[in-house]
């Protein structure tokens, strides 16, 4: 499906820091977060814009953007690497005669508006906004397609989330038609359980004369005016969305799938659980809308006769001679004899050494588990009703190429921070 009747640009907001996803962004920037094995967080929107016929996307990169340039390769993945339109890599900006001095957007509103020149040369009539950490498959032609319809000024993808999750979200209240009544954002007593998904479909005109107004507004009210006035539009939820649902033209586009903000480590953890449910809602392998990655091939993974492997992803070039329960192990993990992984994510190249266990953890890349060593503590669900998820205090966090003593225990609510090098 070509999306040809107006100009439509997609631009995957991946400069965040993740700074609550804690020792696992240190080196990283939390775009390409592993994810299930062989995947990255990215992967998820620039396939959606693949299979949706969308073949120019823009990618605006600030923290560690050489981890995130080596994954996107281009484009190659996802047949974004043209001669005309495809992949386009945007780096921090700074503008002329220090104009949004030191070039790092202090919010995804704040990076769109440092862009604006470049947008306008481009003129798109439709700009799509992506966020590039969350779990997801969408076809966003359909929601293009609804806003178009509407003629709206911005159509906010939705979904519905547990009540006591709505407070780290924009919430909504829709009235007749989808449109939208109220907008609050990370309220901290919600009223709603609707909440943006940070897919945002905009008319782009109005887009960019609205931050260009409120940019206005706010250095007319400031006493310095060195400071760069887009660095106070901050995030959409601050000024923006809340300007434009005022006046009258904001709609939703309500999402019933699969859906998952994977920022924390409860729900990066969780996420990663719900894969291995009984009846998983979320399918990577989908023939009809596989998420696409970038990836070198390896080997099968092999399982020897000393193995025992329960309801796990193992990934190609995983050697396993230990005990694997309920985890997502990445590609290249090694599990020696009479090792224990339970609960777990494991990311490449790490190696879990004999008799060690590792127990309701996310170990990063290239890890070392000394034998003997024990990495956080047995957990379980609670019994009855829907399963207790684990609090960020009950998850053990190791960070890329840290080195586990062995014999040694590092307890669940530890953090062991990234090697140096």
């Amino acid at each position: 499906m070509k999306l040809s009747r107006q100009k439509v640009l997609a631009l995957v907001l991946a400069g965040g820091q993740g700074s609550r996803l804690e020792v696992l962004t240190e080196k990283r920037a939390k775009p390409v977060m592993p994810f299930a094995g062989t995947y990255r967080l990215i992967d998820f929107s620039l396939s959606n814009c693949m299979h949706s016929g969308i073949s120019d996307v823009w990618v605006i990169e600030q923290y560690q953007p050489h981890s995130l340039n080596e994954h996107l390769a281009n484009g190659r993945p996802w047949d974004l690497d043209r001669t005309y339109g495809g992949l386009q890599v945007l780096p921090p900006y700074t503008g002329r005669d220090g104009e949004n001095e030191g070039g790092f957007a202090e919010g995804n509103a704040d990076a769109i508006y440092r862009h604006c020149e470049f947008l306008r040369e481009f003129n798109p009539d439709i700009l799509l906004v992506l966020s590039a950490d969350h779990v997801y498959k969408l076809n966003y032609g359909k929601v293009i397609d609804r806003h178009r319809e509407l003629e709206a000024d911005v159509t906010m993808v939705t979904t519905q989330v547990r009540p006591e999750e709505a407070g780290r979200f924009g919430t909504v209240k829709v009235g007749d038609g989808g449109r939208i009544t109220d907008f609050t954002y990370k309220p901290e007593q919600p009223e709603s359980d609707i909440v943006t998904t940070e897919v945002f479909i905009y008319d782009a005109h109005k887009l960019l004369d609205t931050l260009n107004q409120l940019a206005a507004e706010i250095g007319e009210q400031s006493d310095d005016k060195g400071d760069g006035r887009g660095a106070a539009l901050k995030d959409f939820g601050h000024a923006l969305l809340p300007r434009m649902v005022g006046e009258g033209n904001a709609y939703e586009f309500r999402h019933d799938g699969y859906w998952r903000d994977v920022g924390t480590v409860e729900s990066y953890w969780q996420a990663h659980a719900d894969l291995l449910a009984p009846e998983s809602t979320l399918a990577l392998d989908d023939p009809q809308w596989p998420i696409l990655t970038y990836g070198v091939q390896r080997t099968p993974a092999r399982i020897h006769a000393t193995a025992r492997i329960e309801n796990s992803l193992i990934s190609p070039g995983c050697t396993i001679r230990g005990q694997v329960v309920r985890s997502v192990l990445g590609p290249g993990v090694v599990v020696e004899q009479d090792a224990v992984i339970r609960d777990s994510v494991v990311m490449q190249e790490s190696v879990i050494g004999a008799r060690a266990t590792v127990d309701c953890a996310v170990l990063d890349t290239n890890v070392r588990v000394g034998e003997g060593a024990v990495i956080g503590r047995r957990w379980e669900p609670q019994g009855g009703g829907e399963a207790r998820s684990p609090s960020s205090e009950e998850i053990a966090l190791v960070g890329t190429g840290a080195r586990v003593a062995a014999e040694s225990h590092i307890p669940a609510q530890a953090r062991v921070k990234a090697s140096v090098g």
